[in-house]
């Protein structure tokens, strides 16, 4: 939202924010440098976000240009999968992050799945043929 809006904002918030508390049934409503926070006992629906949007882009002492859109917060998590064979089955070829990725690209088990950073492949031992891929992911 920018620091000029949240403090235009914080200003008047006893008004804006009690609307926002009525409108999506908010517990918490907070900023930082950047941000302004809404905390719920429920987890927002894309409706909720657009009454969000909506709502803060029609406050007359807000530039609306400067609004990002809403969004729900994102954790990091992590698949570990163990036992997984070095050199690829019918092949010569040892796994590695790019293979991995490929792999989890045209399964559809990960659909929806946001890859974090690049899958890590680690050997077991120097001269064992199993591995260990790491794979951090978002939730969304």
């Amino acid at each position: 939202m920018g620091s000029n809006n949240i403090s235009k904002f914080m200003s008047l918030s006893g008004k804006y924010i009690s609307n926002i508390k009525f409108k999506i049934l908010a517990n918490f409503v907070c900023t930082d440098y950047q941000d302004f926070i809404i905390m719920t006992n429920k987890v927002a629906s894309q409706s909720d976000l657009n009454t969000i949007e909506n709502y803060i882009k029609n406050v007359d002492i807000i530039k609306s240009e400067n609004i990002m859109s809403p969004h729900l917060f994102k954790l990091k998590s992590y698949l570990k999968m163990i036992n997984i064979p070095y050199i690829m089955e019918g092949t010569n070829i040892p796994i590695n992050s790019s293979i991995i990725e490929s792999i989890i690209q045209s399964t559809h088990i990960f659909n929806d799945m946001c890859l974090a950073s690049k899958p890590h492949v680690i050997k077991v031992l120097p001269k064992s043929n199993m591995v260990i891929i790491w794979i951090d992911i978002w939730d969304i």
